[in-house]
């Protein structure tokens, strides 16, 4: 018999099924004090793993599971195996452990595989790494748990009896096995979150399947169907399912007492925010009912049953064809900070003023489509109508995971075919519009507001806040600026000059990231030096505003602070962030000084420094002061800035990243 060909595959986080059954009795017989202990250890430690303390990306959530397998479930992703081998290990030196005992454990690697031909393209490197299918299958790779109450997990394999034997059939049979059963997934997405993982050689089956819903029918209904398909009913074995429902660390004690959860006091979200900590940037804000969607990015990173990249599991495989809208950057400065390795895809399209005009001219009006302040993308395609139908109604189903998504459709108007997609904020449409771009046919490409939002929709301060912010994004963007959003959300950044003593400064900057890192709303502290005097400064960028102004009050008792960056009139609102190639590093410096002649031609410019990352001298930060918004905005017209910016693209390893002061 000829040699079969296995699928290729990429392989991502590391994942661990931890399954603990508790000793009731024990439990009951031990003190008062004991069991306090042990809770406070059991809670510090779930906190902690929540908010990845122990790593530089992954995630981690806790369950209880029904029945008598086990009573809970801890499920961490992490990045290398030692990372699980170490939370493993960290778990069992908690006295909460003392009082349970694993009952089952399951170790895999999330997994995409290719039996499409737009996998085996990615595969082969015919995809750029920008595309809507490469981003997808990275956030395949790199999951975020999503919140849904519900968790099935199941290990399988595929069977090799006689006259069953998945591995010796043909390549073109087993594709044609995974694309059937991947059809009857798709129809369950909205409903039903997966993450598949390969275990071959890591344990005694060859897949674990996690499913996550808010209603457990939706997951039995699933299943159910799929076990009548070939592919399941021939070539499928199971181990034992495990189901369970999510909660929040922060609530351990109820579970123990056997109360009802979520708590009132958590809500299903823990808050381990006290006087002296930031109030908004608690460790498990990543699991708060409006958080994880800003931009629509940061929801659900899974996939749903049957898109891309799945390989030789129940689920299918149907290359990309239901992309899930991602961002955001990771840092590589080893400084704190986390976005699940899934950079950003947004993609260009122009900004036009009359987007109300052509969705009504294509028979999308407000009230019946959509509502006033909802942003609206349309793209026009070369391709006939018909022929994009299936394409974009699978983008559809994959978009409506996200809350901010209000309509993809496909329209024809005088031959011509048009694919309009609506958000309810720009910042989704931008990141929706990357994976429009790669719908076939795609020209035009055009967005716009959509009348003004209800008045009586948020505060009037946050409301000119916003307006103010998005302005000055705007008029930058215009000039060829990027201006926000570096990890697929806007991040807010303080800044405080000191005349410390550096490796004083170090120390308590050091402690004080500490501390920030417990919560996910932090992306990083850094201390930046003047090249040109003593004076240092201190950079903490947060995700929230919220956040951010907490956390300034803490930077502000760092050792001789003598000024906040914005706390002065005029305009410097805006911190700047440069990752420099190595090798131009000293070019870059050089160019800064030729700038800083123009600068100091230019009327409002009061001063520019240009400061260098302590611990990595190839991060650069420059802060800019000026009389007003209008003089500093002349600069970024310039013909010498535009210049500098086309000059800059040889020189950086990254954009900038312009970011608004808190």
């Amino acid at each position: 018999m000829d040699q079969r060909t296995p699928p290729q595959t990429e392989e991502g986080w590391y994942v661990l099924h931890d399954c603990r059954r508790v000793d009731w009795d024990a439990w009951r017989d031990a003190p008062q004090r004991a069991r306090d202990r042990a809770l406070a250890e059991g809670i510090d430690f779930l906190e902690g793993y929540e908010s990845v303390a122990d790593a530089a990306e992954g995630q981690t959530a806790v369950y209880t599971v029904m029945g008598h397998k086990a009573d809970l479930m801890i499920l961490h992703l992490r990045p290398t195996m030692a990372d699980l081998d170490a939370a493993e290990r960290h778990f069992e030196q908690t006295e909460f452990a003392a009082y349970t005992e694993q009952t089952f454990s399951y170790v895999s690697v999330t997994e995409a595989s290719g039996y499409t031909e737009k996998a085996r393209e990615y595969f082969e490197g015919e995809v750029d790494d920008d595309s809507g299918l490469a981003q997808y299958i990275q956030a395949r790779l790199h999951p975020d748990v999503p919140d849904e109450e519900f968790v099935c997990f199941y290990p399988m394999s595929k069977r090799r009896d006689p006259e069953q034997n998945w591995y010796d059939m043909s390549f073109e049979e087993r594709a044609a096995h995974i694309k059937r059963h991947g059809d009857i997934g798709r129809g369950y997405g909205g409903k039903v979150n997966q993450m598949i993982c390969g275990s071959i050689g890591f344990d005694d089956w060859e897949w674990g399947i996690t499913l996550w819903s808010d209603d457990m029918t939706h997951i039995k209904e699933l299943l159910t169907e799929m076990r009548f398909d070939p592919s399941t009913s021939r070539f499928a074995e199971f181990g034992p399912f495990y189901v369970g429902r999510r909660f929040a660390p922060a609530d351990l004690p109820a579970v123990l007492a056997g109360q009802r959860v979520p708590t009132d006091e958590a809500d299903g979200v823990p808050s381990t925010a006290t006087d002296d900590q930031p109030a908004h940037a608690t460790a498990t804000d990543a699991h708060a009912t409006d958080s994880g969607h800003a931009a629509d990015a940061d929801g659900h990173g899974n996939v749903h049953p049957g898109s891309a990249g799945e390989g030789d599991h129940p689920h299918g495989d149907d290359a990309a064809d239901a992309d899930h809208p991602t961002s955001g950057e990771s840092d590589e400065d080893g400084s704190s900070g986390s976005t699940g390795g899934r950079p950003d895809v947004s993609g260009d399209f122009e900004e036009v003023e009359d987007a109300v005009g052509r969705l009504g001219r294509l028979g999308l009006h407000e009230d019946e489509a959509y509502d006033a302040g909802d942003y609206a993308l349309v793209f026009h395609s070369a391709a006939d109508a018909e022929d994009l139908v299936d394409d974009v109604g699978e983008l559809a189903e994959s978009f409506d995971h996200y809350d901010r998504h209000v309509t993809t459709t496909v329209r024809a108007q005088s031959g011509q075919s048009y694919v309009v997609s609506i958000w309810t904020a720009k910042e989704a449409a931008e990141t929706a519009a990357g994976f429009l771009s790669d719908l076939d046919g795609i020209e035009e490409r055009v967005g716009g507001q959509l009348g003004e939002p209800d008045e009586a929709d948020g505060s009037d301060e946050d409301d000119q806040t916003a307006a103010s912010s998005q302005s000055i994004r705007e008029e930058l963007d215009a000039e060829g600026v990027y201006a926000g959003q570096p990890h697929g959300e806007d991040v807010y950044a303080l800044v405080v000059y000191s005349e410390a003593d550096p490796e004083t400064l170090a120390e308590e900057v050091s402690g004080l990231r500490d501390a920030f890192d417990r919560y996910d709303t932090h992306v990083r502290t850094t201390i930046y030096e003047d090249l040109d005097s003593d004076t240092t400064a201190v950079a903490s960028l947060w995700d929230t505003e919220d956040a951010a102004g907490t956390a300034s009050e803490y930077l502000t008792d760092l050792p001789d602070v003598v000024r906040r960056q914005g706390e002065s009139d005029g305009f410097g609102t805006m911190g700047m962030f440069y990752t420099v190639k190595p090798d131009h590093r000293e070019d870059f410096v050089a160019k800064f000084d030729t700038v800083g002649d123009l600068l100091a031609e230019m009327d409002g410019h009061r001063e520019t420094a240009l400061l260098a990352n302590r611990d990595d001298a190839n991060d650069m930060f420059i802060a800019s002061q000026w009389d007003s918004k209008d003089d500093a905005m002349a600069f970024f017209r310039s013909d010498e800035f535009s210049e500098t910016v086309s000059w800059g693209r040889d020189v950086l390893a990254d954009r900038p990243r312009h970011v608004f002061l808190a």
